[in-house]
């Protein structure tokens, strides 16, 4: 269960949490922490109210708290908050949304 955080993104922000990477292989290789890479996978904690068009209007972000997204490699900002790692994406970042 997610709890509640401090901080509302603005606009078409969104704050996610990374997933676990998988520590271990399918044919049961251990991957040492030296040689792994951030997941690009995370689950989605926050939203903000959606990105405002020429004309004014808001239109709302497509992911909600609970999705779990693809994003890209290098995007974001990297914030902590009472000592989790979080991320700022803006919702172009994203790449999917994970279906269960």
């Amino acid at each position: 269960m997610a709890k509640k955080l401090n901080i509302r993104p603005l606009r078409d922000r969104i704050i996610v949490r990374r997933l676990e990477e998988i520590e271990k292989t399918k044919g049961g290789i251990i991957i040492p922490d030296s040689a792994k890479e951030k997941p690009q996978e995370a689950e989605v904690v926050a939203v903000g109210s959606g990105r405002v068009d020429e004309s004014g209007k808001t239109i709302p972000v497509e992911v909600k708290v609970g999705d779990k997204v693809l994003f890209s490699k290098y995007s974001g900002t990297e914030i902590k908050i009472d000592n989790e790692d979080y991320l700022i994406l803006q919702e172009s970042d994203v790449q999917a949304v994970v279906l269960s």
